[in-house]
């Protein structure tokens, strides 16, 4: 049965109908590019909270360049997020992720990695070395309940960080996440199963490019056929591979992978379209599509130079942003459904166009009893109370959205709701 998959996959990839058509750059192209690396860097002066490396790390793959806002915002990550990630690490909570976007931000821009450190109980020791550590811990985590202490997008984050870092993979940790596709535990993760299934190619595709896993060659090939294979099964119609901000990471991942550009037209010509709509306003959506477009992966970041690069890119200044209230309502219903199975429902009218975030601080406003509380992410703010009670990821459970019964694939900032519907928040596991 696995071999009539594998040759059914081969033949998909080697057939008529690849992922995709022929790309063709054009003027037309280029200065769309230009636009949203403008905007990405643009991004920058309105964020808030800590600096966010997958930004910066974007804008370090990208074709064109603004040298001086650059190292303004590196400055910023060295200060910001290190001192945030010093806290966590304090504290013995899990930076698998974060810590590894840090290391990819760092080396993008060719900086020493040796010279960075943390210090934890009084100990000073550098951020490979702590990465490294969480990685240990993850793998052990694994060994007693088939999952990482995160999940497996962040571990495979991680993995790639240490491998584009130069730094030999621990045998055994790059097999924990061989054997997670093998016996498709990516289904119980919550970092998106495209997402979680594209940074995987891109970790086992940097750790066999190392060459520190000849014995196991073969695993290897058969394993990274199967992730390509996954992303073909979640193309859509309209050219997207999972959804519109899963395709972006999804190509990286193919191109890393080795699938000709030639062979990405469709998803390109997808990205490009949600962009020309301003799909990707969010800037985390933005860094994981440009690079895509550019021809590039977060394996790049292997073989970047830091030499001759180009410093053309100027930024308009930035123009005041004026919102005008909406004088249409409509009406919106909220039901809250609790880990127990207990049901909460409210009904509400709001200015169309709200956001599910202003929404709720509506809701909460009218004193029916809706409480929540909200935690910060590099997507932006995510639910983390809700009523009361809690859905935390130590816990293996958070806060799923749905409108009208379909899931939503946007954050409560981001997504505006334009007609009347029922949005549902549940306290779910995974």
């Amino acid at each position: 049965m696995h071999c009539l998959v594998i040759i059914t996959g081969l033949l998909a990839f080697a057939s008529g109908s690849p992922l995709c058509d022929i790309l063709l750059d054009t003027d037309t192209v280029q200065e769309l590019y230009l636009s949203l690396n403008r905007d990405l860097l643009q991004s920058l002066n309105r964020q808030e909270g800590a600096p966010n490396p997958s930004v910066y790390l974007a804008i370090r793959l990208s074709d064109f360049h603004n040298l001086a806002k650059e190292t303004e915002h590196l400055n910023n990550l060295k200060t910001s997020l290190h001192n945030g990630i010093q806290s966590m690490l304090s504290t013995s909570e899990s930076v698998t992720g974060l810590m590894a976007l840090y290391t990819l931000a760092l080396r993008s821009s060719c900086h020493d990695l040796n010279t960075v450190t943390f210090t934890v109980n009084e100990k000073s020791e550098t951020l490979l070395t702590h990465l490294k550590r969480q990685m240990e811990n993850e793998k052990e985590h694994i060994s007693f309940s088939h999952r990482p202490l995160t999940n497996y997008y962040q571990y495979s984050l991680g993995v790639l960080a240490l491998c584009v870092s130069s730094v030999r993979v621990n045998q055994h940790v790059s097999l924990k996440l061989i054997h997670a596709i093998d016996h498709q535990r990516f289904t119980q993760d919550n970092g998106g199963n495209t997402d979680t299934y594209a940074m995987a190619g891109m970790a086992i595709q940097c750790v066999k490019d190392s060459g520190s896993h000849l014995h196991e060659a073969a695993e290897v090939d058969r394993v990274l056929l199967k992730i390509r294979q996954k992303l073909h099964e979640l193309r859509r119609i309209d050219g997207h591979i999972g959804n519109e901000f899963s395709t972006g990471l999804a190509v990286q991942a193919l191109l890393a992978m080795g699938i000709p550009v030639s062979d990405c037209a469709a998803p390109m010509a997808a990205m490009r379209e949600a962009a020309k709509n301003n799909i990707y306003h969010n800037p985390m959506a933005l860094s994981q599509v440009l690079p895509a477009l550019q021809k590039k992966s977060y394996l790049t970041v292997k073989s970047i130079s830091c030499l001759a690069e180009d410093d053309t890119l100027v930024l308009d200044p930035l123009e005041p942003v004026v919102l005008t209230p909406s004088t249409n309502t409509l009406i919106v219903m909220v039901e809250v459904e609790t880990s127990s199975g207990m049901a909460y429902i409210y009904e509400l009218t709001i200015p169309k166009g709200s956001s599910l975030l202003e929404t709720l601080e509506l809701l909460k406003g009218r004193n029916f009893g809706f409480t929540f509380e909200t935690e910060s992410s590099l997507w932006g703010p995510f639910l983390s109370e809700v009523n009361g009670e809690q859905a935390r990821q130590s816990d293996r459970r958070y806060w799923h959205l749905s409108s009208d019964g379909i899931a939503l694939i946007e954050g409560i900032q981001d997504y505006k709701i334009q007609k009347t519907q029922r949005i549902t928040i549940k306290n779910i596991s995974y």
